[in-house]
């Protein structure tokens, strides 16, 4: 195994291309589990935090336009990314340790491909879309089309992620993201549930965006619990209309963490607190 630190996009993909059993290297955090595990034998490691822009937060388009390698400690100390997309930073923040938040990375988390990714159903109801970059060149994808089972993804060979784009965040808009674990932290998702919503001048909900994850193998978007709102004021029927939405599109298993019985019923529980939240949030009110 050798290591390989381009500074160049052009220059990692050679590299992806030219080796069969190259890994991209971001922040590490699954990658050196599954090495120590002996999960992998990779050929290369392609390092990509040296390329321009792999570092960095830039504001674009009204959005927000995140590097491949930055971390969730830097996405957490970034006020204007903090202050439109709180869900997401939140949702980043839940990896792992204080440690791994400073080399964990959102590229890193979706790539991984875990139906517990904590990243994910944020970055979905958030709208973001990836930019992948591969031997065709660059194209934009939306983060729902990346995963497509457990452990896999839809990275062509050669293909990585260079950036994530957050939109710009409309006028009374809100998003929150929770999860529920056996332990205070540390942990992966028993469930997950990220909500975005926008409000019209009344309070009445005009968009929204629901999505579980950790029951099923891979990101649910409920279409029927956004739907159970649109119209409406979040009153304690509506928040019950996208309960039961919620808990019914769900499709877990039953394993020492959590029986399938279980899982839809928080499934439920963790919408209706996270719309709450993303409420809260657009209306202007402090996290």
């Amino acid at each position: 195994m050798r290591y390989e630190a381009p500074q160049s996009i052009d220059a990692a993909v050679a590299l992806l291309v030219a080796e069969t059993g190259a890994h991209v290297l971001a922040g590490g955090t699954d990658l050196l589990v599954k090495l120590r595990a002996e999960m992998i034998e990779p050929e290369v490691i392609v390092d990509i935090k040296r390329i321009a822009g792999m570092k960095a937060i830039i504001a674009e388009n009204g959005g927000w336009r995140i590097g491949a390698a930055v971390s969730g400690a830097e996405m957490g100390e970034h006020a204007g990314l903090c202050a439109d997309w709180p869900g997401v930073v939140e949702a980043a923040g839940l990896i792992g340790s204080t440690q791994v938040q400073g080399r964990a990375t959102l590229a890193g988390n979706l790539c991984n491909a875990s139906p517990a990714a904590d990243s994910v159903p944020a970055m979905v109801v958030a709208g973001a879309v990836v930019r992948i970059v591969g031997p065709k060149g660059a194209r934009d994808v939306p983060v729902i089309e990346i995963p497509k089972s457990p452990g896999k993804t839809t990275l062509a060979p050669g293909e990585f992620i260079a950036s994530i784009f957050l939109p710009a965040r409309e006028a009374r808009s809100g998003d929150a993201y929770l999860r529920f674990i056996p332990r205070t932290e540390m942990d992966i998702a028993v469930v997950g549930c990220g909500v975005a919503l926008r409000l019209d001048p009344e309070g009445k909900v005009m968009a929204a965006r629901v999505a579980l994850g950790a029951v099923g193998p891979k990101v649910i978007v409920v279409a029927a619990a956004a739907e159970a709102i649109l119209g409406r004021a979040l009153d304690d029927a509506a928040l019950a209309d996208l309960a039961a939405a919620c808990s019914a599109a769900a499709t877990p298993i039953d394993d020492k963490r959590g029986t399938v019985d279980f899982r839809r019923h928080v499934s439920g529980v963790l919408a209706r607190r996270a719309a709450v939240i993303a409420q809260s949030r657009a209306k202007g009110a402090k996290a």
